[in-house]
């Protein structure tokens, strides 16, 4: 379990925790100690099994200043997963995506090895805020609405214009592009979900996991 010591060095890194914090001059020193408080605690117990109290032990603060700062809990959940969905997550997911989606690589096995391989790098870099947003999207309307509306809309079109791309060259079976991107990403977030957050401590050997992965996808979308 990383304690705030620990965190506070990880913000330090190149990571979308420091980066929330970037061109915020009106966040206190407290506030920042709440925020990656409740970022730890959110993303190790999940929204409902933490309490504020937990968080101000964390932050080193009295649980009155989480709330001179935040009126609930949810607010504080929504403080941190809001501007970071809106001005951080979505433009770094997006353009990080990009470098995968706008590669014409010669064959769709590679695309997907690239594309998995992008994603590790950046889950590990992020995985408290990933975390968070894998757990509590599913329960909070507000922020599924913001991921469909600042990440999904945006990488769909591009991710569809690779799977035509693919298909024209012969390397697809002949479906609806959009059935090949759901079969495509819940594959990988799949395996990325098992191997980062349900079961991180397993005995994984990491190139043989992605490559069973890939040829898993290349046997199933491949043409007869």
């Amino acid at each position: 379990m990383k304690c705030i010591k620990e965190l506070l060095i990880i913000a330090e890194q190149d990571s979308l925790i420091t980066q929330l914090f970037d061109n915020e001059e009106e966040l206190t020193d407290k506030q920042k100690k709440i925020i990656i408080a409740a970022i730890e605690s959110f993303s190790e117990k999940g929204y409902a099994a933490t309490s504020t109290s937990e968080i101000a032990k964390k932050a080193g603060v009295a649980e009155g200043t989480i709330f001179r700062h935040y009126k609930t809990k949810k607010d504080l959940l929504l403080g941190i997963v809001a501007p970071t969905m809106a001005k951080l997550l979505a433009p770094f997911v997006i353009k990080d995506l990009y470098k995968v989606l706008d590669t014409k690589y010669e064959r769709f096995e590679d695309f997907l090895r690239a594309m998995i391989e992008n994603r590790v790098i950046f889950l590990k870099k992020n995985l408290p805020l990933i975390k968070i947003l894998i757990q509590e999207i599913p329960f909070h309307p507000e922020l599924k609405e913001q991921f469909f509306e600042h990440i999904a809309k945006k990488v769909f079109d591009r991710y569809i214009k690779v799977t035509e791309y693919y298909q024209d060259k012969g390397q697809i079976i002949e479906i609806l592009p959009k059935q090949v991107i759901r079969l495509t990403v819940t594959t990988i977030i799949g395996y990325l979900f098992s191997r980062y957050i349900l079961f991180p401590d397993s005995q994984w050997n990491d190139e043989e996991e992605i490559e069973l992965t890939i040829q898993f996808l290349m046997r199933g979308l491949a043409p007869n």
